[in-house]
């Protein structure tokens, strides 16, 4: 779907106060006032506070299902270099995006039986199908190997990175590295990160030892 640059600018503000402050401590007149705007407005182009969540998890997903999609059908690639491809992008997106990723963990931790849970896990549920066409092709090149537990090896990005990320501070201090500021932190775990993965799938994905 195609937002306006008004509707963009909503959906910027929410997501920003819903990963600070979470989903039920946002309030629509809170969300108004950081996006500049009317709170009719809010009303009139999403219709409820829900249903804007589900528009920041809508453009999100579709982000990321564009990228697998545009991976599965390069026929210049080789099977290792997609996947080395993809960690990338999630890195990319994951450290750009910071509060869309805060906002869906602390949705998923809820449990709660809802529209936006159903959204969040047919979303996971379609990118893990494109992986797994992804994977599918390097199996039938001879590339990788036969029996992978794609959604334990997907956890294991996502869950490195998040745990990362989080505890930043603690990886700063054990590593001395408390002079740097947080940016260039960043920075520097969403390397080591790239590096950290990429070897982890490689064991995890092919027969080289």
């Amino acid at each position: 779907m195609e937002y306006s640059e008004k509707q963009l600018q909503i959906i910027d503000a929410a997501q920003r106060l819903f990963a600070e402050g979470g989903f039920e401590g946002t309030s629509v007149r809170d969300i108004a006032k950081e996006a500049d705007v009317n709170v009719a407005m809010i009303s009139y182009y999403f219709g409820s506070k829900e249903k804007l969540l589900e528009a920041i998890v809508e453009r999100h997903s579709s982000e990321i299902r564009t990228r697998l999609e545009n991976l599965l059908l390069n026929t210049e690639m080789g099977p290792l270099a997609k996947i080395e491809c993809l960690i990338d992008a999630y890195l990319d997106k994951y450290f750009i995006q910071q509060d869309f990723h805060k906002i869906v963990a602390r949705e998923q931790m809820m449990q709660k039986n809802t529209a936006l849970a159903h959204q969040l896990h047919e979303m996971k549920k379609k990118n893990q199908e494109l992986v797994k066409k992804i994977i599918a092709d390097g199996q039938k090149q001879g590339v990788f190997k036969r029996s992978i537990d794609i959604p334990l090896m997907m956890a294991t990005m996502v869950g490195t990175t998040n745990q990362l990320v989080t505890t930043r501070h603690f990886y700063k201090d054990i590593n001395n590295l408390q002079d740097i500021p947080d940016l260039d932190l960043l920075k520097h775990l969403k390397k080591k990160l790239s590096i950290h993965l990429k070897s982890i799938f490689k064991a995890i994905l092919t027969y080289e030892n």
